[in-house]
């Protein structure tokens, strides 16, 4: 019975207690009631919206090739006597490479010296014969058949001098096919015949690969092939477009990475892709990237011109869709439903939804809601700095929500002091 009459007075007390402190808080002044209540504006940076030309930062799919590379071909048949290199060394122009039976087309050639010797001595004959008749034709003392059989033996001899200086000609040829030298510069492959077996007109006997330069071909979506030739065309050249290749796999920051010139861009587009064909050309003098690797090329100097652009960090996903904050004349955010273009780096380019002089809200959006008062800061038209302080802002603050977690899980944990010796005693 005493436990209920004190439980009673002790629920009393407390009501009393509460409604004391209630009435305390309906005598505050109406004034600081409204002072708690109502919230300082948010501040934040805002921009003014103006068209602008943004630069671009796109890269392409393509596959590395060799625009020289060469496969080598036997031009000659004979057994194969020589090879003159080792597999995967580099070889310059002018090296022989390999030597097919040159002592069967060097005879060819003997051979063909002899008759063009005798072709020669046989046109000599017929010459002095033919200016004899012509004298004693003169003279009426050979008839005109006899005459013309001579004019027609000296062009025929003639002729059989230019058919053996062309067969000559053609052996000699024939000979130098017999050593195979290498057309151009570059890394050769192993070999496809080996030493001693019979090679025909026509046999593959390896490839020699250049590595430096090395080009890239690869395909521009149409837009951004339009946007570059206009600027090509503003330009005069392809001086102020540089392109950069980058190697998965490469080892070294420096190495992975190679800066070329863009050599050529498409005039038509491909109606089943709707891409416009370019190629670039790289510098690859240590070899260290080879051909058939597949690579990402990007074009420094791409620009999208007389765009809208806010940081891409602005805009949110609403209701309606895509959406940013604009200030009204007295300060206050308000939703404006937008259309996105293109991401160029840290800019968002907008297509539709805002108007020149809009003032938007560019910096972090985080708690920001309609209607809400906001203290316009300037806006350095850094996008990259602007987004790389809300990320750090961002991953401060998730650290310190974890170790705050990290706190409470420790303190829940732990025993209470004092709780251990009561339940001993």
């Amino acid at each position: 019975m005493r436990k209920v009459i004190h439980s009673g007075r002790a629920s009393l007390v407390t009501l009393i207690a509460a409604l004391a402190l209630t009435a305390c808080g309906q005598e505050q002044p109406p004034e600081e009631q409204g002072a708690q209540q109502e919230a300082p504006p948010h501040k934040v940076e805002v921009a003014e919206m103006a068209r602008q030309d943004i630069p671009l930062n796109k890269s392409y799919p393509s596959l590395l090739r060799s625009d020289s590379e060469v496969t080598l071909v036997a031009r000659v048949s004979g057994y194969l006597e020589e090879r003159h290199f080792e597999p995967g060394q580099m070889v310059e122009e002018g090296d022989s490479l390999y030597t097919i039976e040159p002592d069967l087309y060097q005879a060819t050639v003997n051979q063909r010296e002899a008759d063009l010797q005798s072709a020669r001595a046989e046109y000599s004959r017929a010459q002095r014969d033919a200016q004899r008749f012509e004298q004693l034709l003169g003279q009426n003392s050979v008839s005109r058949q006899q005459y013309d059989q001579a004019q027609a033996e000296q062009r025929v001899a003639q002729a059989n001098v230019a058919q053996a200086e062309a067969a000559l000609t053609s052996a000699n040829l024939d000979l130098g096919y017999a050593n195979v030298s290498a057309p151009v510069s570059g890394m050769i492959s192993l070999s496809q015949i080996n030493v001693g077996n019979f090679v025909n007109s026509g046999t593959e006997l390896a490839t020699i690969t250049p590595l430096d330069p090395l080009e890239v071909r690869f395909q521009m979506p149409q837009r951004d092939a339009f946007e570059l030739r206009r600027q090509l065309n503003e330009a005069g050249d392809a001086s102020n477009i540089t392109a950069r290749l980058r190697v998965p796999g490469l080892s070294g920051s420096d190495d992975s990475e190679l800066e070329g010139r863009l050599e050529f861009l498409g005039s038509r587009v491909d109606g089943g892709t709707s891409t416009v064909q370019a190629s670039a050309t790289f510098d690859n003098p240590d070899g260290a990237i080879l051909p058939g690797q597949f690579v990402r090329v990007s074009l420094d100097g791409l620009r999208r011109f007389n765009v809208f652009a806010v940081p891409e960090i602005a805009v949110t996903q609403g209701l309606m869709g895509p959406r940013v904050f604009v200030l009204d004349e007295e300060d206050l955010a308000r939703e404006r439903t937008i259309q996105l273009g293109e991401v160029a780096g840290p800019w968002q380019l907008i297509a539709g939804g805002l108007e020149e002089g809009d003032r938007v809200v560019v910096g972090d959006p985080a708690g920001l809601e309609p209607g809400m008062a906001i203290d316009p800061q300037p806006f350095n038209g850094n996008a990259d700095e602007l987004v790389e302080r809300v990320e750090e802002a961002e991953a401060k603050e998730q650290q310190q929500q974890a170790e705050a977690a990290s706190e409470m899980t420790d303190g829940a944990g732990a025993t209470p002091p004092g709780e251990g010796e009561e339940g001993a005693q």
